[in-house]
């Protein structure tokens, strides 16, 4: 296990450098005058403004040269400074990461205590009111746009629950309670989607070990039943389920952007938003390179955690 996860941190490596370059070749892959389109057309014809960002960029270098200094940048923590504003993009992603991650450890939190339960539920129930009441509950939310749900969750709060705060964000550090109070609805407007996807896979996955040979085993042999779905059946069933919970959540923090934008939190997804559309491509470059590292390193996680899970599970 030791070497593997050895191996696995030393493959991390040229990943991460094949994320860098692509990250790198953003701003060059954009089709016209680069200059022309983050400058605009008429700053653009002012030379002195054009030969500044020229230089800033080190547009006037052999493009493997542009790289190199580039990541040699990155690796010192510089992701350079907003076209638009001007302010350092690390800064920027510092303020907005930390909002956009836990938006998405509590969603998909969320997600797992109801989805697997209910899906284990299900399996077991198999066939009767229970199974098809967890069937309807799934295919809702799944079919369920997120702001649609957003939007059900503030109305209901706001009739329900006045004392619960449905807009706005408060600092983690500032007020770990208050923080966790004001991002619970949207993310229970997340989990609760992705939960119902969980369900259906635990179901599917409980069904198909149910089934095996171990738990006809362990049955014949007076094992009472609770113990030999919670504590043998659920166990081998969960593999898939993590694996698909992973890419669920490298989804939440690169695509969360909708319920940001509904709940007003200052997330990754609304930095992007707003980036995007005032052509701010160092803050698109930065942000970028940030989620697909993170996506690569919760990939990592996952591969280990399946040795956890599983212990049958061993690694060359």
């Amino acid at each position: 296990m030791t070497a593997y996860v050895g191996k696995r941190l030393l493959l991390l490596i040229p990943t991460l450098l094949g994320v860098s370059v692509l990250t790198f070749l953003l701003i060059h892959l954009i089709p016209g005058d680069l200059v022309t389109i983050l400058l605009g057309i008429t700053a653009s014809q002012n030379e002195q403004t054009r030969q500044a960002l020229i230089h800033a960029l080190h547009l006037d270098r052999p493009l493997a040269v542009q790289y190199l200094l580039w990541l040699g940048e990155v690796l010192r923590g510089d992701l350079g400074h907003s076209l638009v504003t001007g302010f350092s993009v690390r800064d920027e992603l510092v303020r907005s990461y930390p909002v956009t991650l836990q938006l998405a450890l509590m969603a998909m939190s969320i997600a797992l205590a109801v989805g697997i339960p209910m899906g284990a539920l299900a399996a077991t129930q198999a066939g009767r009111a229970l199974d098809a009441s967890t069937r309807v509950f799934s295919l809702l939310f799944i079919s369920a746009p997120a702001f649609f749900i957003g939007t059900v969750v503030i109305i209901a709060g706001a009739r329900y629950a006045p004392w619960l705060p449905t807009l706005g964000h408060v600092p983690f550090t500032e007020s770990p309670a208050r923080s966790l109070l004001t991002m619970l609805p949207a993310a229970a407007s997340l989990g609760l989607a992705i939960s119902a996807i969980i369900a259906r896979f635990t179901r599917s996955s409980m069904l198909e070990v149910l089934g095996q040979d171990f738990v006809r085993t362990a049955r014949a042999k007076g094992v009472a039943d609770r113990a030999v779905v919670y504590k043998h059946a659920l166990r081998n069933a969960l593999i898939p389920v993590v694996a698909m919970a992973g890419t669920q959540f490298v989804y939440l923090i690169g695509g969360a952007v909708i319920i940001e934008e509904v709940f007003a939190l200052p997330g990754m997804g609304r930095l992007v938003v707003n980036a995007i559309y005032q052509r701010d491509y160092t803050t698109i470059q930065g942000a970028v390179l940030l989620l697909t590292s993170g996506a690569v390193l919760v990939n990592l996680a996952l591969d280990l955690l399946y040795h956890l899970i599983d212990r049958r599970i061993l690694y060359a």
